[in-house]
Parts: structure tokens; C-alpha cells; sequence
């Protein structure tokens, strides 16, 4: 059996582990926009369904291993506190992939993964 202390792992080995021992993992799509209206688009593989009753979903916009910044997601939405998790299909794969780069804020993701935008019936985003 394999043991392993966190102390002596960098935090990209941890995650790694992580990652393995809970997959396949479900992605999301978070759409979000700032309080000027850019949106943004971003894929989460932290995500999933915390319960029923009350419903909840959730991702986790986790903080760069490599300089600790944070997702234009998460900064959207301390500016306006709503989005919409969009699931991942298969048929996505490709679009899923252009929208994980690392734009400039203020750049949409939908134009540039090709996916089309439209108008959610209950918040901003």
C-alpha cells in the first residue's frame, strides 16, 4: 500500500494524487461576467453535486500552484455574485480545451472556443 505525507509533497504532486484518486472527475463550464459586462468562461474539473436538498453545485476556483493568483472567474464574482455552471459534454472536448487559456481579462471565452453565448433566464451572467 502506498503512503504518502503531504509535508513532503510539493502542492502539483498533490494534486496530481488527487487528481488519480478521484476520477474520472466531471468538468464544468463557469460563465461569469464582471460589473462592467465582460464575460468570461472558464472549465473547472473541482466540481460537483453537494446535495439535493437544498440543491447545490459547486466548483472550486483554486488558487495558481504556480504564483498564486486567482481565476478571472473568482474575481467576477466578488464583482457580481452569480454565474451558471454549463456541463461538459465529450462532443465539447475541443472547446473545453481553447477556453482553459489564459486570457487577458476582458477577453470572452465563448468567442474564442467557438461556443455560442446566450442569455441566461435568471442571473446576469
Amino acid at each position: 500500500m502506498l503512503t504518502l505525507q503531504t509535508k513532503d509533497l510539493s502542492p502539483l504532486q498533490i494534486q496530481s494524487y488527487l487528481n488519480h484518486a478521484v476520477a474520472p472527475r466531471p468538468i464544468c463550464l463557469a460563465s461569469t461576467i464582471d460589473k462592467q459586462g465582460n464575460v468570461n468562461l472558464s472549465p473547472f474539473s473541482f466540481f460537483n453535486l453537494f446535495s439535493v436538498n437544498p440543491p447545490i453545485c459547486v466548483f472550486s476556483a483554486s488558487r495558481r500552484v504556480r504564483d498564486n493568483t486567482t481565476k478571472h472567474t473568482l474575481e467576477n464574482i466578488k464583482e457580481v455574485p452569480e454565474c451558471v455552471i454549463n456541463i461538459v459534454s465529450y462532443d465539447m472536448v475541443q472547446q473545453v480545451s481553447l477556453s482553459s487559456v489564459e486570457y487577458p481579462a476582458g477577453v470572452n471565452e465563448f468567442v474564442k472556443a467557438g461556443l455560442t453565448e446566450q442569455p441566461s433566464d435568471l442571473v446576469k451572467p
